[in-house]
């Protein structure tokens, strides 16, 4: 996220966003309690891995793992020094870089290719304007990345992570608001000598969640960033909140996304968490924050959580990780966790709690406008 679309950190700024949100209808449905689901106080930290101390990498919007160590982007930083592809050793530090041959506008995700290659998503837009959007295709071995233009079918929307299907096909998410993001990839074969039409594959709804986050149920509801598993048999969602990881038992990541109920790792208080990867052995997630406008000598730093079992592979991890809080599952289909008596009062407290806030933010806004 740059420019105007980022979200700040004064009250003005969430005093605005709750009462813009509730005017626009974008409030998410209550929280129903699940027996065993990690809430907002019981959501542990993430480990930390290691500190990024390059001063040219504070907007990092993109990571992936490798066998040696990351590959990370900034977020369409103006610096010509940060609009480059950084390649880390497995203690953060700097080892080489790939510049781009021309500039990118929005530079927001990573993915990496069962063969090395290593994709940056060019997409996004925060102000839905751009006629096109872009995927940077660097090959093993290549000096500079090759740029593929593409166009949405419908309208421009903003974008912030990437997904690599089981034929190496790039799929983009929307970045959304509400929970509800929408699905697209190339129509045809990607050129880099023409603009390539994209073509909608479906939507996502992901679980509304109750954990800790600096944008409180607004960055429970937009999707920051991908990551598909070393094996392609689980891909992970990931917001400003939460890791929402699906099984994708039979290599098709859309009907895995669109028809499939991911199970939830709570990743509290990250202070803009755009990025997610799996470990190479698939064993963790890995995010990583940004830290331009957090305090001064605030460094991003890589954090691994424990992945959760897929329900297709079942065998249990060996990896000796420090234990967080138990995932968040949904409850199936006409099931209420925690008995059904309990769904009422918590629906009626979160309406009234989101009516009060609303209200304060109004006569807060008025108060601040006639001064």
């Amino acid at each position: 996220m740059r420019g105007r679309g980022r979200l700040t950190w004064g009250r003005r700024a969430r005093a605005g966003a709750v009462v813009t949100a509730l005017l626009a209808g974008v409030v998410p449905p209550a929280v129903v309690l699940v027996p065993g689901a990690a809430t907002a106080g019981a959501a542990a930290a993430g480990t930390p891995v290691c500190q990024v101390r390059d001063d040219r990498l504070r907007e990092i919007s993109g990571m992936v793992a490798t066998d040696d160590g990351y590959v990370v982007i900034n977020d369409g930083a103006d610096d010509e020094a940060r609009r480059r592809i950084f390649f880390l050793d497995q203690r953060c530090a700097v080892v080489r870089t790939v510049s781009f041959p021309s500039r990118p506008r929005d530079t927001e995700d990573l993915a990496i290719g069962r063969d090395g290659t290593v994709w940056v998503a060019d997409i996004g837009d925060n102000d839905r304007s751009r006629p096109t959007i872009g995927v940077w295709r660097l090959a093993p071995g290549a000096k500079q990345p090759v740029l593929h233009r593409m166009t949405y079918p419908d309208r421009p929307h903003d974008a912030e992570a990437l997904l690599l299907d089981a034929s190496g096909r790039p799929l983009i998410v929307t970045k959304g608001g509400s929970g509800t993001v929408f699905l697209y990839a190339p129509a045809t074969a990607l050129r880099s000598d023409a603009t390539t039409p994209l073509t909608a594959l479906g939507q996502v709804t992901v679980p509304s969640t109750t954990t800790s986050n600096p944008f409180s149920f607004l960055g429970r509801g937009v999707i920051t960033g991908a990551a598909s598993a070393p094996d392609g048999r689980r891909v992970v969602l990931r917001s400003y909140a939460d890791a929402f990881e699906y099984d994708v038992p039979d290599g098709d990541v859309v009907r895995a996304l669109t028809t499939g109920t991911p199970r939830i790792t709570p990743l509290p208080d990250e202070p803009q968490g755009e990025s997610i990867t799996y470990s190479r052995d698939g064993r963790s997630l890995l995010t990583v924050s940004e830290s331009a406008g957090q305090p001064a000598g605030t460094r991003s730093t890589i954090l691994r959580y424990p992945a959760t079992a897929s329900t297709a592979t079942a065998a249990p991890s060996t990896e000796s990780v420090d234990p967080v809080s138990p995932t968040a599952v949904r409850p199936a289909a006409g099931e209420i966790g925690g008995g059904a008596g309990r769904t009422w009062p918590l629906a009626l407290g979160a309406g009234t709690l989101l009516v009060l806030l609303g209200l304060a933010g109004v006569l807060w806004w008025r108060h601040t406008a006639r001064r």
